[in-house]
């Protein structure tokens, strides 16, 4: 009984300071919106927003490389080779592991 009644003159005493250790706790950790939350979120957003320029720059190289296909039949061959790995009737195709990496 007796640290029960030295805890809440504690509380009597100090409650401005314990209602604001609680809000902070409540806002820092507890709550759906806490601090934490907003971090992650935010780290999140970062990652997709640079996942988002990343395909921009790849769509951005596919419709170059399309235009120049649909347009020139030399480029036509020249992807058809090289990333389908076609080849002409007298024509060895040498395939080297660094290539099939990229």
């Amino acid at each position: 009984m007796r640290k029960i009644a030295k805890v809440w003159l504690y509380i009597r005493r100090h409650k401005y300071l314990v209602t604001l250790g609680v809000f902070l706790l409540v806002i820092g950790v507890i709550d759906d919106n806490s601090l934490i939350h907003r971090f992650q979120n935010r780290r999140e957003i970062h990652e997709l927003n640079k996942e988002i320029e990343r395909y921009r720059k790849q769509y951005e190289e596919d419709s170059k490389t399309l235009k120049e296909i649909t347009s020139n039949p030399k480029e036509l061959e020249k992807v058809a080779r090289e990333k389908y790995l076609m080849k002409q009737e007298n024509e060895d195709i040498y395939i080297f592991e660094e290539d099939l990496k990229k």
